[in-house]
C-alpha cells in the first residue's frame, strides 16, 4: 500500500525540474507511484501516469517542442476562445503562454487540498494579450493528484476589468488509447451536438454509445458531469467527472487529416481521442469582480465497473 497518507509529505512530493527547453515543469507524485507533470508554458499538463508508471495521456512523437507553440498531446489550457469561434488565435492565448508558480493563492471552496500533490499556477494578462483581447483577468489553475492516482484540474477566472467581458473555454484533454474503433464514449447518447465537420449543423446523437469509424470533431451540449470512455482493448475506462463546464468536444482527426499536420504521425490517430470538458456554445460572461470556476476530474477504473455503477443517469438524458 506505499506509506500512509498521515505521514507522507504532499509537498516534498512536488518537484521542479527543467524541460528540453529549460522552462520550469512541475512533477507531481503519490505514494503509490502515480505521476503527473505540469509545464509553466501555458500550464499544460504534459504527463499523468498510473502506479504502475504507464502513460495516460497521449503526445504526439512529432510534437514540436519548441516555445511559444503548445505541444501536440496532454491538457493545452483553451482560453479565451475555443477553437476558432472568434477573434483570436485557434485555442486562444493562455495555452502559449508563460504562467508563473502561485505561491498563495486565494482560498478553494472547501479543502481540496487534502492528502493531495498539487501546484497552483497563475495567468494574468499581459500588455501584449490586451493588444489583442483588451480585458484585465487574473487566470488560477491548481493541478492535484490524490492518492488513488485521479488526476484534478481546478480554474479560477477573475475579472478584474472594469467592463464585463466573455469567454469560451476548454480542457483539451488527449487520451491515449489502445485502438480508437475499439472506443465507445457513453454519457453524451441522445444529446444534440454542433458538428464542425458540416459548418457547426446542430444534430441530435442517435447511437446508444459514440464509436468511431472516421473523423470525428463535434461539440456535445448540455451534457451530464459524468462521462466514460471505455477501452475496450486495455480493459479500462477513463471516467470525466465535471462542474461548471457544460459541453463535451470530441475530436479524432481520422487519416486524412492526421497526415496534414506537421506535428501529428500520420497512423497516431489510433491511439488518441480528445474529449474536452468545455464552455463552447454559451460563453461564460464575468461583470468586473466576478469569478468563474470549472473543474475537471479524471479517473482510471477497470471496465467491468462500467457503465452502471459509475451512476451514469440514463433517466436524466
Amino acid at each position: 500500500m506505499g506509506h500512509s497518507a498521515a505521514v507522507w509529505d504532499y509537498r516534498a512530493a512536488t518537484e521542479i525540474t527543467k524541460d528540453w527547453n529549460g522552462i520550469d515543469q512541475i512533477l507531481l507524485r503519490t505514494p503509490r507511484g502515480s505521476s503527473a507533470r505540469v509545464s509553466l508554458h501555458g500550464a499544460q499538463v504534459t504527463s499523468w501516469r498510473n502506479e504502475h508508471g504507464e502513460e495516460l495521456l497521449f503526445t504526439s512523437s512529432k510534437a514540436i517542442f519548441k516555445a511559444p507553440k503548445s505541444i501536440r498531446g496532454g491538457i493545452p489550457m483553451c482560453f479565451p476562445q475555443f477553437g476558432n469561434c472568434g477573434s483570436l488565435e485557434q485555442h486562444g492565448f493562455a495555452r502559449n503562454r508563460m504562467w508563473a508558480i502561485d505561491e498563495n493563492p486565494p482560498p478553494l471552496p472547501g479543502n481540496d487540498s487534502s492528502g493531495k500533490s498539487f501546484i497552483d499556477l497563475v495567468l494574468k494578462s499581459s500588455e501584449e494579450d490586451m493588444k489583442c483581447w483588451p480585458h484585465s483577468f487574473e487566470f488560477r489553475l491548481r493541478v492535484s493528484l490524490a492518492t488513488d492516482g485521479d488526476l484534478t484540474l481546478i480554474s479560477r477566472v477573475r475579472n478584474i476589468n472594469g467592463k464585463p467581458f466573455s469567454f469560451s473555454f476548454a480542457y483539451h484533454t488527449y487520451l491515449l488509447v489502445s485502438d480508437i474503433s475499439e472506443i465507445r464514449i457513453e454519457g453524451l447518447e441522445t444529446l444534440d451536438y454542433l458538428d464542425n465537420l458540416f459548418k457547426k449543423e446542430r444534430f441530435t446523437e442517435q447511437g446508444d454509445a459514440i464509436t468511431f469509424e472516421s473523423e470525428v470533431d463535434r461539440v456535445y451540449l448540455s451534457s451530464p458531469n459524468i462521462i466514460a470512455v471505455l477501452d475496450h482493448e486495455k480493459k479500462r475506462t477513463f471516467v470525466i467527472r465535471k462542474e461548471g463546464l457544460p459541453d463535451v468536444a470530441v475530436w479524432n482527426p481520422w487519416e486524412k487529416k492526421s497526415k496534414s499536420m506537421v506535428d501529428f504521425g500520420d497512423e497516431e490517430y489510433k491511439q488518441m481521442l480528445c474529449v474536452d470538458g468545455s464552455v463552447i456554445e454559451k460563453p461564460v460572461s464575468l461583470k468586473p469582480g466576478e469569478e468563474w470556476t470549472g473543474r475537471l476530474q479524471l479517473s482510471i477504473v477497470p471496465s467491468s465497473f462500467c457503465s452502471d455503477r459509475l451512476g451514469l443517469d440514463r433517466s436524466g438524458l
